[in-house]
């Protein structure tokens, strides 16, 4: 087992157990304790953990989420928007990545009638799409976290990783101009950059509410993606912040598809409700 393999391993019984001992790791996973020790050193470093004498526990700073079913009727309408708009970007023939979650659920409940195949880590999405005979659909398999009823760990990276996508639809707990892309899991960040690194092009899927938001782990720069799609309720100041360091910014009440060309670079927008 590789040092990286190794920590992730120690990540997960860490999210789980909340605390163990340097001998505990060591039996479980051949090492010796020295070698473990020198792990936990990493991953304090990294603010996941907090070592004590003879063992670690889990850093629980800024570490909450709600559940899924917490997270399914809040801003739901802002939910919607993001969705209707996201299926908007994804045309006949397209291969997709959908990350799970509540907001990536309304996409695929807009998705038109049109031949795809659609990659999925989230059992609910594949509940939502499995009886759609237009879609071609792959199912990661991988660790569930209860919470969020998201599939991560290493057999999810390892199946997404085989793949290369036209598109990604990532969802955040918190995005923000200094942190970029964050979330409370190590786990789940790692499954969502093996989501970004096999993607052409990658869409942060996130609601006025996550901006200028801190969570734990931070799992891409604003640099790794195509646009950010948002609701109208984000205050156009946000927005200018944003564009004017040349990361587009894709709502209803601010902007227009037919002024996007696809590439990450805007055209020529107008308000949507001057039309």
């Amino acid at each position: 087992m590789f040092g990286e393999e190794r920590r992730m391993k120690i990540a997960e019984i860490l999210s789980k157990d909340k605390s163990i001992t340097v001998s505990q790791l060591s039996e479980i996973l051949g090492v010796s304790e020295s070698t473990i020790r020198r792990d936990l050193k990493m991953l304090e470093i990294d603010g996941f953990i907090q070592r004590t004498h003879g063992g670690a526990i889990l850093n629980t700073h800024t570490h909450y989420e709600p559940s899924f079913v917490e997270k399914e009727d809040y801003e739901l309408p802002s939910k919607m928007q993001i969705g209707k708009m996201a299926a908007s970007l994804i045309e006949e023939g397209d291969s997709v990545i959908l990350d799970a979650g509540t907001t990536t659920l309304m996409i695929a409940k807009s998705l038109e009638d049109i031949h795809l195949t659609v990659v999925t880590n989230s059992p609910i999405i594949a509940i939502e799409l499995s009886n759609r005979n237009n879609i071609e659909l792959i199912v990661t398999g991988g660790i569930e976290r209860l919470n969020t009823k998201a599939l991560v760990g290493p057999i999810a990276e390892m199946v997404i990783r085989n793949f290369k996508v036209d598109k990604a639809f990532i969802g955040a707990n918190a995005i923000s101009y200094e942190n970029g892309l964050m979330t409370p899991d190590i786990i789940e960040a790692n499954t969502k950059k093996a989501m970004i690194d096999v993607s052409n092009e990658v869409y942060a899927v996130v609601d006025h509410t996550k901006f200028g938001k801190k969570s734990f782990v931070k799992f891409a720069d604003l640099s790794d993606i195509t646009a950010i799609i948002t609701d109208d309720e984000l205050d156009y100041e946000i927005v200018r912040k944003y564009e004017q360091a040349n990361v587009d910014v894709l709502n209803f009440g601010k902007d227009v598809l037919d002024g996007y060309d696809g590439d990450g670079k805007s055209g020529d927008r107008q308000d949507a409700n001057s039309k």
